[in-house]
């Protein structure tokens, strides 16, 4: 099994993971989560062999076989949001980020005074 190279990137709402992938189609490509917290990316490189014809290699220096990357996902990923792209060679996979909640502020109440007489008997 190869590899294939991979960025990662963080932004403020999202991680981005970058993959090489060239010459693959988007059906060559699986990208998976597995157990609520791991990217998975894998696939698989053919090469163009035909067996009828007699094929012999001067050089081989294109890897093919099949690929797989995991990734520890952070527990702010929001895993139902994730969504991937695959153009020019590079898949690219953005998980979004679950919004951190906001901090807790004491809460403030208006008393309204209320004018009351007393008659006292």
């Amino acid at each position: 099994m190869t590899s294939t190279c991979v960025d990662v990137k963080e932004l403020p709402n999202s991680y981005i993971f970058v993959a090489d992938v060239p010459g693959l189609k988007n059906t060559d490509v699986k990208v998976q989560v597995e157990n609520d917290s791991i990217l998975k990316i894998s696939g698989e490189r053919k090469r163009d062999d035909n067996p009828n014809h007699d094929i012999k290699y001067v050089r081989v220096e294109r890897s093919s076989g099949k690929f797989m990357r995991k990734f520890n996902l952070p527990a702010n990923a929001n895993l139902e949001t994730i969504s991937a792209t695959c153009l020019d060679g590079l898949l690219t996979v953005v998980v979004p980020k679950i919004p951190a909640p906001e901090s807790h502020r004491p809460k403030t109440f208006d008393i309204a005074v209320a004018n009351i007489n007393f008659v006292y008997k």
